[in-house]
Formats: C-alpha cells, structure tokens, sequence
C-alpha cells in the first residue's frame, strides 16, 4: 500500500507535464481512500518540475532492484 512520502516511479506518460514513465517523484498527499496521489517530481539537484494528481494504478514504489537513468526535462513554454 504505498503512502505519503513514499518514493514512486510512474508507469504511464503525464504528456501534459513534461512526464515519462520511470520517472520518479515523492507522494506528497493521498486523496480517494488510497485511488489517486498528488506526487512532486523533481530534477537531480532538487528543483520542482511538477506536483501532479496521480492515480495509483501508475504508480509504483521503488525498489533496491531499481537502477537510476537520467534524461533532460523539457522546459514547458
């Protein structure tokens, strides 16, 4: 059951946010009963690029078999 300050990955696109799959973020907040999350993503230096509704169906927690990959965020106009 994944909670508030969990680390997730997300497992769908947010095209609307600059977002890919594998991207991962810290759940700030649970709404729903446990359905949807609003989780913040960050750069590697800690600059927020995103704090988005999530819904926990592309959400997954990350884990010590995960391996860290980087790629460059688009900045939105």
């Amino acid at each position: 059951m994944l909670k508030e300050h969990d680390i997730v990955a997300l497992t769908a696109d947010v095209p609307e946010d600059g977002l890919e799959a594998g991207d991962v973020g810290a759940i700030v907040s649970v709404a729903a009963d446990g359905k949807e999350f609003t989780v913040e993503f960050m750069t590697s230096t800690g600059k927020t690029v995103a704090v988005v509704p999530v819904p926990h169906d592309h959400l997954r927690p990350v884990s010590d078999e995960d391996i860290k990959h980087a790629r460059r965020m688009i900045a939105k106009a």
